[in-house]
């Protein structure tokens, strides 16, 4: 039982405690705000088409600065980018806070503060990650890539969890002023940060410096094909900009958001929390490629089973068929917890030091790009054939866009690495 718990090694490391500790406030009210965000989209519009726009605005500035905030992280001190970024979402929480409390009720203000807020994340994250292997061994890197998948999900699960109870007695702006405060944990982290000057030759973040980290992708199939699995993933798989119209639809939530809602955002964290606490086998993995492909696979079987589940509900349905929802949500996040930890611990074990800021730029265009191209296509698929539908047939199209991926990279499978954490064959 004891090599089946999470490894939890890396926190001897006092930098990646306090990053790691600090997390766990941060997350928390981070995720507040994603479900905040949509629940006053949905509510001002009654349309989920107006949630999947969402991700367009989302989108755009994650691509252009997730990218152009990979090379920063690569040509400037990544402690110094990290604090000014923090404080940028800092600030933007505050101006959602702003507009909801003075009432505004304006869609389009909102979604651009939801941009702006992207713009600061797009920056912020693959600076974040790309401080890990500055702070740990190679052999370290499984373990504490799972420690931050779980940290992250335990705060999906208990922010939609809270945002429920929150919204409806609070209100939408108390939960984004929670999100601001909570930003500040980690400011508190990245401050005590040693310097992180860059060790590359490159001194701007410029367009030539940006193709360079594209030229070296393109030389690296296994890591291309990671970032082709997970967008195939993202993009067909996740329902999550329908949650509010199924919560009210299909299981009886009033239009202002209710627990249905929290637990519908909350489901896929608590399989991925349960995936972590149980993550101890992850650094024995040697054919890691084999095991993201299977991950990916069974998420999309789970997104069928859950769309199957909405389209047999309705608000008098039996509670147990919520449940049975919620089940399939949950196998789907754990899968997908183990997906993103074997994933991120690849880019970080091919990219070398100088170019793992931009790849991690790449990573997160990926990573939190892909759902937002999924926000978009569900959201006008549900228009036009039913959450029920949309749901069920993305994750159908999961398992096909994996089989396809495998034939056109087959070397992923064969990838693997030794007891070292070096990768044996790339």
């Amino acid at each position: 039982m004891r090599s089946l718990l999470a490894d939890v090694t890396p926190l001897r490391n006092p930098d990646y405690r306090r990053l790691w500790t600090s997390g766990i406030v941060t997350v928390i009210g981070a995720q507040l705000t994603v479900v905040a965000v949509p629940l006053q989209i949905f509510a001002i519009t009654q349309n989920s088409a107006y949630v999947g726009l969402a991700g367009l605005f989302g989108l755009v500035p994650l691509v252009i600065f997730g990218l152009w905030g990979g090379a920063l992280a690569d040509v400037m001190d990544r402690r110094k980018l990290i604090i000014v970024t923090t404080l940028g979402l800092i600030g933007t929480s505050l101006l959602l806070w702003a507009q909801a409390a003075a009432h505004v009720d304006n869609v389009w203000l909102l979604l651009c503060l939801f941009s702006l807020q992207q713009v600061f994340f797009a920056v912020n994250s693959p600076t974040r990650s790309a401080i890990i292997p500055r702070l740990l061994p190679l052999k370290h890197l499984p373990a504490a890539n799972s420690l931050n998948m779980t940290v992250f999900q335990f705060g999906a699960i208990a922010g939609p969890l809270l945002a429920g109870v929150l919204i409806p007695v609070a209100g939408l702006a108390t939960v984004y002023l929670i999100d601001s405060i909570a930003l500040l944990a980690t400011l508190w982290a990245v401050i005590r940060l040693p310097a992180l000057p860059p060790t590359g030759p490159a001194r701007r973040a410029g367009l030539r410096v940006v193709g360079e980290g594209f030229a070296y992708l393109a030389t690296q199939k296994v890591l291309l094909a990671s970032f082709v699995v997970d967008i195939v993933a993202m993009v067909f798989g996740m329902p999550r900009a329908l949650f509010p119209q199924i919560a009210h639809e299909s299981f009886g939530d009033p239009l202002d958001g209710g627990i249905a809602l929290g637990l519908l955002f909350a489901a896929m964290s608590a399989g991925a929390v349960l995936g972590g606490v149980f993550s101890g086998w992850l650094p024995r993995i040697r054919y890691q490629g084999r095991a993201v492909v299977a991950c990916i696979a069974l998420w999309g079987v789970a997104m069928i089973g859950f769309g199957v589940v909405v389209g047999m509900s309705t608000p008098s349905s039996p509670a147990l068929l919520l449940w049975v929802a919620l089940a399939f949500l949950a196998f789907g996040g754990a899968v997908d917890m183990i997906s993103a930890a074997l994933r991120s611990t690849m880019l970080q074990q091919v990219a070398t030091d100088d170019m793992r800021g931009r790849l991690q730029g790449v990573f997160t265009v990926v990573v939190a790009g892909g759902p937002r191209i999924g926000d978009v296509l569900h959201g006008a698929a549900a228009y036009y054939v039913g959450t029920a539908v949309a749901s069920a047939g993305g994750g159908l199209l999961v398992v096909i866009g994996v089989v396809i991926s495998m034939l056109v990279f087959p070397m992923f499978l064969r990838y693997r690495v030794g007891a070292s954490g070096r990768p044996v064959d790339v």
